[in-house]
């Protein structure tokens, strides 16, 4: 994979990054399912250096999660509201991007599973990816 590209829902806010993601995770923590309104986020890591994020409505907001107790910088646009990415401080050198904003998600399979123990009782563990009970931090 040479680039990957993505983008809000609105298309105010643009990124790439180049090369190989570092991982694939489906994150069940509390914070990601509020933050998507769903069951949890599917997230691709990519080094911070390799990131490039482009449009005048992005914004940050902090959160300290129930699950997590660390914080999170989670980006989003705030036009239309679409996640786009999370940095961990336990994790400086990398940039989770929401994988729901690529513009391709055909290769995406998630190796691993965090926060599982915060897993909705009804969603059973992904074909071929680990779930583990924790996360980072």
């Amino acid at each position: 994979m040479a680039e990957i590209k993505g983008r809000c829902l609105c298309g105010n806010v643009e990124y790439s990054a180049e090369g190989e993601p570092a991982m694939q995770a489906f994150c069940h923590c509390t914070d990601c399912q509020r933050s998507t309104g769903s069951v949890g986020s599917i997230l691709v890591g990519v080094p911070k250096p390799a990131f490039q994020v482009s449009g005048d409505s992005l914004s940050s907001f902090e959160t300290v999660g129930e699950d997590r107790g660390t914080p999170a910088q989670r980006s989003f646009c705030s036009n239309c509201g679409s996640p786009i990415m999370t940095t961990l401080p336990e994790m400086p050198d990398l940039v989770f991007i929401k994988a729901g904003t690529l513009d391709d998600t055909s290769w995406l399979s998630p190796q691993i599973e965090v926060w599982g123990d915060s897993a909705q009782p009804w969603m059973a563990p992904a074909e071929g990816a680990t779930r583990v009970d924790r996360g980072p931090g």
